[in-house]
């Protein structure tokens, strides 16, 4: 995977090679702004989780299946998958099949073909982007399917540069975050970051939840973010930075899968690992965990 400088005449050297069909509707949209991320306000970062009511038990149930959701249906694939390899398979006895989906369990990382995108999916580039330098190979983090359309970020377009040595304008940090590696997250202008986090960052109010125990906030909850790596709710790995997002209108992302551009899959949060600053050749682990060696 190769490194993105984020300098401006790169950048606008790279929106005159795309595919026409598509160059017009993702590239040159309008720009948005913050307001389409619908953040809480940051004053609750300092909140403290005595100061909340203790759940009861049934809330508390409610919280576990509101959040495991996607691994309950990542089993149910896992286990109609399953099923249907002992169905085509010659040396299995019909007689002796029981007709249910059978119990998977699944691993930390996974991932499987959905039909329709959602939030906390994944954009998985095809063929048909071959050539479109932006979105070449690329795997994109659905953040919202908000009113005013989809947004979200390339996960695997590093700058190889620290925030300090980038001078982004898109995020005003400084100290804390300041040697944290910088990555191209999409065209459109905004600075946003991801979060990998438990009960304290999910207490805290501030950040909006892609899936169980990710979050990603913009440069207006940086402060917050550095508050709770101040008291150890939160480790500074634990964060990554993005210059830039991806935005469609209500309608384009689904008439761009349709017309074959993107692939979309379903995904464990492992499979987001903020750990590793490159994530080198996570376009090729997405497609390994969902059984294909290519997308098209």
């Amino acid at each position: 995977m190769e490194a993105w400088c984020l300098s401006s005449n790169s950048f606008t050297k790279s929106l005159e090679v795309g595919i026409p069909s598509i160059k017009s509707r993702i590239f040159l949209q309008p720009k948005r702004s913050s307001s389409n991320f619908h953040l809480r306000k940051a004053t609750t970062c300092c909140q403290s989780r005595s100061n909340s009511p203790s759940p009861s038990s049934r809330d508390e149930e409610n919280m576990f299946l509101d959040a495991d959701w996607r691994s309950f249906r990542a089993r149910l694939v896992a286990g109609e998958q399953a099923f249907s390899s002992q169905e085509s398979s010659p040396a299995t006895n019909p007689n002796n099949m029981v007709n249910q989906t059978p119990f998977v369990s699944i691993g930390d990382k996974w991932a499987h073909a959905i039909h329709e995108p959602e939030k906390g999916c994944l954009l998985i580039a095809t063929e048909k982007l071959d050539g479109v330098h932006i979105f070449e190979r690329t795997v994109v983090l659905i953040l919202s399917m908000g009113p005013v359309g989809p947004t979200g970020i390339i996960l695997n377009r590093p700058s190889l540069m620290s925030i300090k040595e980038t001078r982004s304008t898109a995020l005003d940090v400084s100290g804390t975050f300041a040697d944290r590696p910088l990555f191209f997250g999409g065209p459109l202008e905004e600075g946003l970051f991801l979060v990998r986090g438990g009960e304290g960052v999910r207490n805290s109010g501030v950040f909006d939840e892609v899936m169980n125990g990710l979050y990603y906030g913009t440069k207006e909850s940086v402060g917050c973010g550095v508050e709770m790596v101040k008291r150890n709710v939160v480790g500074v790995d634990e964060f990554r930075f993005f210059d830039g997002y991806c935005g469609w209108e209500k309608e384009q992302l689904r008439d761009e899968i349709r017309a074959g551009y993107w692939s979309v899959a379903a995904c464990s949060p492992d499979v987001v690992g903020l750990a590793t600053d490159g994530s080198v050749g996570l376009w090729e682990e997405v497609l390994g965990l969902m059984g294909q060696n290519q997308v098209w």
